[in-house]
């Protein structure tokens, strides 16, 4: 599947026609333009001037998430995350590291990165931030969600073995 540069915010219409559709797209922000808030994973967005490199990785990274048929999660206000039909309650520290990994779905999300939206006015030791990881993964497994550690990375967010129906 093809992905599509969209200019924002010149190209706005064009843009809700391609989020209308379904269709993967890399938007490219101007240099004093906010982008778009946006929690599709068929979505992301480069500011210009960008390097070549950069705008190559991210359309790889959506041409993969267009691949994999699968629909990122999402987390409402009410701090539950959801995916397919299925959801479950997160906790205010799960609830920030989810979002940061959910906001990346199947890219890796470094560890500090990680700590800093889970505890912003400061970092935790490396054995707090492990033990939430391991807590947020017994807590998304039932919706066929795991977190992998990428060594030496991060950790990142995917699809796993299918939910059991209760």
């Amino acid at each position: 599947m093809d992905v599509v540069l969209v200019r924002w915010p010149e190209e706005k219409q064009r843009l809700d026609q391609l989020r209308a559709a379904g269709s993967p797209r890399l938007l490219l922000v101007g240099p004093e333009v906010a982008p778009p808030e946006s929690a599709d994973c068929l979505e992301d967005w480069v500011r210009l001037p960008a390097d070549d490199r950069d705008v190559r990785a991210r359309l790889a990274t959506l041409v993969a998430r267009a691949g994999n048929g699968h629909a990122a999660p999402t987390i409402d206000g009410d701090g539950l995350l959801r995916f397919r039909e299925h959801w479950v309650p997160l906790s205010p520290v799960e609830r920030a590291l989810a979002a940061a990994l959910v906001d990346r779905f199947g890219a890796v999300v470094g560890r500090e990165n990680l700590a800093r939206r889970a505890w912003p006015s400061g970092a935790p030791t490396r054995n707090a931030l492990d033990v939430h990881m391991l807590r947020l993964r017994r807590r998304i497994a039932p919706l066929g969600l795991e977190v992998r550690t990428v060594r030496s990375r991060g950790y990142l967010m995917q699809p796993g073995a299918a939910p059991a129906d209760n």
